[in-house]
């Protein structure tokens, strides 16, 4: 028997026969008197951007924007803006000289400006780290006050990857200087539709 074989074999024998359903959590949660400014608020502060756009079309959004980005790839269909897909490959390597690119988001939080990303349609997820600026598209009725709120609607009931982007890249780990697009996008804007 191999070690790993070992370990797997001691950690089912001593599984808990019984389980335990997690306590209830009656927490009074914050709301906000405006969701749409304190969200907006909340990503300024980390180095995002928010939109709520009005007439236009996302395209149209993109053209005037983004007007100097040359390569553009999407998540979402019917946009004539993109000149790469995303998923034409089998390795995200290709993704490295991404621009722009612009994904769904499912919902977003007032809270602390994040926006939970979960894109079945999204072949890698690499892309929401390796392009240069992200631009996430979210319906103007999918936001939340809190991450309370938040945590109630995400859902993993099939396999896949989510995660929760709040602003572009960042760290503060040296001598706590916060640098935007360290390790990832330079720039994150969430437009509202």
């Amino acid at each position: 028997m191999t070690s790993r074989e070992a370990i797997l074999n001691n950690i089912k024998k001593n599984k808990p026969a019984t389980t335990h359903e997690l306590p209830q959590t009656n927490i009074a949660h914050m709301c906000y008197e405006d969701k749409n400014e304190k969200f907006a608020a909340a990503l300024k502060s980390v180095g995002g951007n928010a939109i709520w756009l009005k007439d236009e079309s996302i395209d149209a959004f993109v053209a005037a924007h983004y007007k100097d980005v040359k390569v553009i790839t999407s998540t979402l269909e019917n946009l004539t803006c993109k000149n790469r897909d995303a998923n034409q490959e089998d390795t995200p390597h290709f993704l490295e000289d991404v621009d722009l690119a612009i994904i769904e988001g499912e919902f977003a939080v007032a809270e602390n400006g994040a926006v939970w990303v979960k894109n079945p349609k999204n072949k890698h997820r690499a892309l929401y780290f390796l392009a240069k600026q992200l631009l996430i598209i979210v319906k103007k009725e999918n936001i939340v006050d809190t991450m309370h709120e938040a945590y109630e609607r995400v859902e993993f009931n099939e396999s896949g990857y989510g995660t929760f982007i709040s602003g572009p890249s960042k760290t503060a780990d040296i001598e706590q200087s916060l640098v935007i697009g360290a390790h990832g996008p330079t720039d994150a804007c969430v437009l509202f539709i």
